[in-house]
């Protein structure tokens, strides 16, 4: 099974890096568009929908995300309407989401659960489509390295659950792995970057690597998010499409709050 997950992700892996430096920024948009829709379907299908609702449901989110798209293109993470969507989706991870994980995420709680679908999965593909490749890259590979950091770290040392009734696998030890990870991540990018590194110097250390922090959470809370929508839909993954890793979904969970928050940091940081 690891040999599988490691194959897929190093197919998708090139495939992304392929598409995000190879194709026009329109092609790639179509691109994220399909993945879109792809987690818009699976999302609906955790939240109770069945199958042919759960597919209006995603094909609703694709129409709202290429109307959004075409009302802002070409588009840029400084523009105003972006800036407020990727507000409100940090909003929502860094204080509602945690809340929400405290208070639980119940069967009960389904019709709040779709319409958060739109929150959650429209702000990261817009922010794909706006970010530069380089700067993407960036945020993904912080994704990359929390999670695959906190498998490693708690596969090997880890003994306190963080989460045992959301996602009973991970670990403190695991996430505080990861952060070590992320640091170092953060650290190595501006230091061997020179356009990151120009604005990376004496006290502003400190709020970049407290930003970098901050993403490392908010990867833990989207990935514990989207956890606890499968747990209350019973499910093991979101999907079977990618052989080893579940659903799109399963893929791109802690990426749904990194991305957003990121944005707006790397504007804050005059890099985009």
């Amino acid at each position: 099974m690891f040999a599988i997950r490691l194959l897929t992700a190093a197919v998708l892996l090139a495939a992304f890096v392929a598409a995000l430096f190879l194709l026009e920024r329109a092609q790639f948009a179509v691109l994220v568009g399909i993945a879109l829709v792809l987690a818009g379907r699976e999302w609906a299908r955790l939240a109770g929908l069945d199958p042919r609702f759960a597919a209006s449901f995603a094909a609703g989110l694709g129409l709202l995300y290429a109307a959004t798209g075409w009302a802002i293109w070409p588009p840029a993470p400084a523009g105003a309407a972006l800036t407020w969507i990727f507000a409100l989706a940090a909003l929502f991870w860094i204080a509602l989401a945690p809340l929400w994980l405290r208070r639980g995420v119940g069967a009960r709680e389904r019709w709040l659960l779709r319409p958060t679908g739109v929150l959650v999965l429209l702000p990261p593909a817009l922010a794909m489509i706006a970010l530069p490749p380089a700067e993407l890259l960036l945020l993904f590979g912080l994704v990359w390295i929390a999670d695959t950091a906190a498998y490693l770290t708690g596969r090997t040392i880890g003994r306190r659950k963080l989460a045992p009734a959301i996602s009973p696998g991970k670990t403190w030890e695991g996430a505080a792995g990861a952060l070590v990870c992320v640091l170092a991540y953060a650290i190595a990018c501006a230091v061997f970057l020179p356009r990151l590194a120009a604005h990376v110097r004496g006290m502003a250390w400190l709020p970049y690597l407290g930003a970098a922090a901050l993403l490392w959470a908010a990867s833990i809370v989207g990935d514990l998010f989207e956890s606890a929508l499968k747990r209350q839909a019973g499910v093991k993954d979101s999907g079977t499409l990618l052989p080893g890793h579940g659903g799109v979904l399963d893929r791109i969970d802690s990426a749904t709050a990194v991305l957003p928050i990121g944005a707006l940091l790397l504007h804050a940081m005059g890099l985009t």
